[in-house]
């Protein structure tokens, strides 16, 4: 009788176990999904998309767009945050990057150089500061490798020739500077009209409380927001400064990705860049991890001097023998227009994916569509003419066949919620 009785008990307590396991892990699931949600409704895209959708011409892409205006909208990969949200907010600025995962960018960039002291820290050039951040109406102007200069009277003189690097100053004096939007009027006779000349269709609206970021801030930032890392590693202006605080290219491309290491990084969440062979080829070598995914950044341009052309079929094909799996040219030298007036894939495209080469390109939303791409410049210049793309809207006729025909993993955008509407109207994740 007590033997039946305990039984009973273990078998009373078993299923109890089990029902609690049960609800438990059914608790968990809702809570996951909740919180899955609650993540999903914090992506907001804003009237930019919707205003662009709304003036596409009429035809089986705008009626696929116009369907999902009431989402769900979510983070995707396929939306990469191009320095943050630099249409609008001031590039590398920690502002910048949360909009940019504000607006549904699965990955953002953190362009990489370096300050005096050996720090790295996110700026698109190592002497960009006088155009990018508030530098030159700061003492530390006075540090810059060409500092501004003044006439007896106070006037401006130099405005054509200041250059202001990170690697004139340390990491405490960098952090002490305030981010801006990239601009600046040369010609002017005062700091302050100096450090004006934001184009008309972008904003200075943010400027004002942006901060300058560290790499291992940027990191931390992303960690915090919950996106991914695409950090690039800026070739040196200096190249002596480089060799004198690294070493040489190759410390410096490994003490790039000793931070990501240091900050537990794992590799497949980090799409490292170069537009440096060399970097390439020292990662893929020496951190195989994250050379997996390294992306080797196209330098072509034909309005260079002299012009940089295209890679050839075979040129190609040696960069993948050599390890290379992601190749990421211009958008523009991925496309083209046809005697029809319509976007197809180039050549190039075409030759790139033959190679077996995955591709992601750069930059959406950084040129002034509102007449088209015939006075959009060195973005759209597949379409000279403005024959295919003739207004802002049109944009996302671009778009689409980079996603369906090129098949491309990803795009940076300047303003990513325009890239995010379309991934996530189309399934991609």
């Amino acid at each position: 009788m007590k033997i039946t009785r305990m039984k009973k008990t273990s078998i009373l307590a078993v299923s109890l176990a089990i029902a609690t396991t049960s609800f438990v892990a059914l608790a968990n699931t809702y809570f996951d999904d909740r919180n899955n949600a609650q993540q999903d409704d914090s992506i907001q895209l804003g009237p930019r998309p919707f205003y662009l959708v709304k003036g596409m011409d009429d035809g089986k892409l705008k009626d696929r767009l116009m369907q999902c205006q009431d989402g769900p909208f979510y983070r995707t990969d396929f939306s990469i945050g191009h320095r943050g949200a630099a249409l609008q907010f001031p590039e590398h600025s920690d502002v910048a990057y949360r909009a940019g995962a504000r607006m549904g960018a699965g990955i953002v960039e953190c362009d990489v150089t370096f300050t005096q002291d050996g720090e790295l820290v996110c700026r698109h050039s190592e002497c960009d500061l006088h155009t990018t951040t508030n530098i030159v109406a700061t003492d530390l102007a006075k540090k810059c490798s060409v500092p501004p200069e003044f006439d007896a009277s106070g006037k401006l003189v130099n405005g054509s020739q200041i250059q202001c690097c990170t690697s004139d100053l340390n990491l405490d004096e960098f952090k002490t500077l305030q981010a801006k939007m990239d601009a600046s009027n040369p010609s002017a006779s005062t700091v302050s009209g100096y450090l004006g000349g934001t184009a008309s269709w972008r904003t200075d609206l943010y400027t004002g409380r942006a901060n300058v970021l560290s790499f291992k801030e940027s990191i931390a930032l992303n960690q915090e927001l919950g996106v991914k890392h695409t950090p690039e590693l800026k070739s040196a202006t200096h190249q002596d400064r480089i060799d004198r605080i690294f070493g040489n290219q190759a410390g410096y491309a490994q003490k790039f990705i000793d931070e990501l290491k240091e900050a537990g990084v794992k590799p497949k969440h980090a799409w490292i860049q170069s537009f440096n062979l060399e970097d390439i080829l020292y990662w893929i070598q020496h951190e195989p991890a994250f050379a997996k995914q390294a992306v080797y950044l196209d330098s072509i341009d034909p309005t260079a001097n002299p012009p940089i052309p295209r890679l050839l079929p075979d040129q190609l094909g040696e960069l993948k023998k050599q390890g290379v799996r992601i190749f990421a040219p211009p958008m523009w030298a991925l496309l083209a227009v046809n005697d029809a007036g319509e976007v197809v894939p180039s050549d190039y495209a075409l030759d790139i994916r033959k190679a077996g080469l995955d591709i992601i390109t750069w930059t959406f939303e950084r040129a002034d569509l509102r007449q088209g791409a015939a006075k959009a410049g060195w973005y759209y210049q597949f379409d000279p003419q403005g024959r295919a793309i003739k207004k802002d809207s049109d944009m996302y006729k671009a778009l689409d066949v980079l996603a369906r025909e090129v098949k491309i993993l990803g795009i940076f955008s300047d303003w990513p919620a325009t890239v995010t509407y379309y991934a996530n109207c189309m399934g991609l994740k």
